[in-house]
């Protein structure tokens, strides 16, 4: 028998938080009342979207979803994107107006497709293929939004009426909505809070670096000889090292506080609104991203009791490539900083 959730039109997706906190109890039940009375309109309400194995109910409602999604978390709209997609659920991630989240928040605990373009692709680095370029997602949209932009549910409301509004104004569209009201699913699942790698296929070049720098067994590869986390309750809590070695800044960790690790667009102009020293997690003292990724891997060796490594032959060669590059943006704006002698 085929589940109202599978035929509705649009299935508004509500991820509950980590923590308890009242108030962002508050949005996500508002939030999943006013869609619920949303012709047309089903809401699925489910636990921390990045903390569910593949495995769980909630993942398994959401795999008999066919039409667009809209999804609302307390993660990065990238980061939940593709905790989405290594989990089966996959389409065509849409950018929404409301942005995102100022980058020192973290949770305590123009519609045009993005996924399959290199958003931070080097001049000239155009032809280099992506794996979503590659092995292209399906065609239906996913407009992931982050919870963490506003303190109330109004904005989230307003945004979920305009992409709605757009959709059933647009006569072109092959979907047509039913003239019934929506569904409200909400599953209780018991979850423990995780920690491991998720993959930006649009940025992933499949140059397997993670899979030769981690040493835990994490990564693996696919059938068709794709990169994928393939043990990912082996990752070590609060390690980021392989993502800071990543030549295309592919590896997300949504639960770092590093808005760049943990998801956040920050390339271009929009990134020099997060703190320079942070941006990519770098400590305040003059190791670069190697020399960290290389300390936070021993660190996690010796708390394994294993032989510590240090910055093998093949970090080197990172290390050397990268200083080679021509500067970027970022390196021009701390050359002119310095010259200012502050």
């Amino acid at each position: 028998m085929i589940s109202a959730i599978e035929r509705a039109a649009y299935t508004v997706v509500v991820s509950r938080g980590q923590s308890r906190n009242p108030q962002k109890r508050a949005i996500e039940q508002q939030l999943a009342d006013a869609a619920a009375k949303i012709d047309g309109v089903d809401v699925l309400v489910v636990p921390h979207l990045y903390d569910l194995p593949k495995t769980s109910e909630s993942y398994q409602q959401l795999s008999q979803v066919e039409g667009d999604l809209i999804v609302f978390s307390w993660i990065y709209s990238r980061a939940a994107h593709w905790v989405l997609d290594r989990n089966g659920v996959r389409g065509q991630l849409v950018e929404t107006e409301m942005g995102e989240a100022n980058a020192d928040e973290s949770d305590d605990e123009a519609e045009e497709p993005v996924n399959g373009q290199a958003s931070d692709a080097e001049d000239g680095d155009d032809a280099v293929d992506r794996v979503a370029t590659l092995y292209p997602r399906p065609d239906r949209k996913i407009h992931c939004i982050d919870l963490k932009i506003a303190g109330d549910a109004e904005p989230y409301l307003n945004e979920l009426k305009r992409i709605l509004g757009q959709q059933i104004d647009d006569e072109t569209s092959p979907r047509s909505l039913p003239i019934i009201g929506g569904k409200l699913v909400e599953v209780e699942e018991q979850t423990s809070r995780r920690w491991y790698p998720v993959i930006d296929f649009s940025r992933c070049t499949n140059c397997m670096e993670c899979v030769d720098f981690c040493l835990f067994g994490v990564y693996g590869v696919d059938a068709a000889e794709t990169i994928l986390v393939e043990q990912p309750d082996n990752c070590r809590k609060g390690c980021p090292a392989c993502s800071r070695v990543c030549p295309e800044n592919a590896i997300i960790f949504p639960q770092h506080k590093a808005p760049a690790i943990a998801g956040a667009e920050v390339e271009g102009d929009e990134g020099f609104k997060i703190d320079l020293s942070q941006l990519f997690g770098a400590p305040a003292g003059s190791d670069d991203p190697i020399a960290t990724a290389a300390r936070e891997r021993d660190e996690q060796l010796l708390l394994a009791g294993r032989d510590t490594v240090g910055i093998d032959d093949q970090l080197l060669k990172r290390q050397q490539q990268h200083a080679a590059k021509p500067k970027d943006q970022l390196d021009r704006l701390i050359d002119s900083l310095d010259d200012f002698d502050l």
